[in-house]
């Protein structure tokens, strides 16, 4: 299979959308590349055309995205690239995609804080989606509708031991 791969830098132009299905879920959202070229008659940096680009991310990475990514952030996004043409009330109209492998802040433009995502690990008798008993769920962040999942009751600390004090 001959994938066209790219490589885009530019910002989040809408709100990342993100729909759970049967396959895991898949997240959406518009993303912006403008061109910058220096003008040596202005002696400064122009701005070209911006192209827009709608981003798919699935599975875990789209989870990520929705909780990760705001409008207007500056991005990294990597992937295979498609062109798609469509008839529409009598007009063609063209679109360009992209299947995100790897997305991420760009680090040229400001700073972030990377938090490792918790996976349960998967077992037999637990249906999708859901931790097995003594499974590690503290750290996860519900998403929108989800009912929050209590942490597993801690053991209280013990009592502190005194000091021995000096004999007379």
């Amino acid at each position: 299979m001959n994938d066209t791969v790219v490589t885009l830098v530019g910002n989040v132009a809408t709100r990342v959308e993100f729909r759970e299905s049967e396959t895991g879920g898949a997240a959406r959202f518009r993303f912006a590349a403008t061109a910058r070229r220096w003008d040596r008659a202005r002696g400064g940096w122009t701005d070209g055309p911006t192209s827009f680009y709608t981003v798919w991310a699935r599975r875990s990475l789209g989870a990520n995205l929705a909780a990760s990514v705001s409008v207007g952030e500056p991005l990294v996004v990597h992937g295979r690239l498609r062109v798609r043409e469509d008839e529409r009330e009598g007009q063609w109209r063209t679109s360009v995609e992209v299947d995100a492998v790897a997305v991420g802040h760009d680090l040229t433009r400001g700073t972030t804080a990377f938090r490792r995502a918790v996976r349960a690990a998967p077992a037999l008798t637990v249906g999708h989606g859901d931790a097995a008993e003594g499974q590690e769920t503290a750290g996860r962040t519900p998403w929108e509708g989800e009912p929050a999942r209590p942490e597993p009751p801690r053991e209280a600390p013990a009592a502190p031991v005194a000091a021995p004090t000096p004999a007379s």
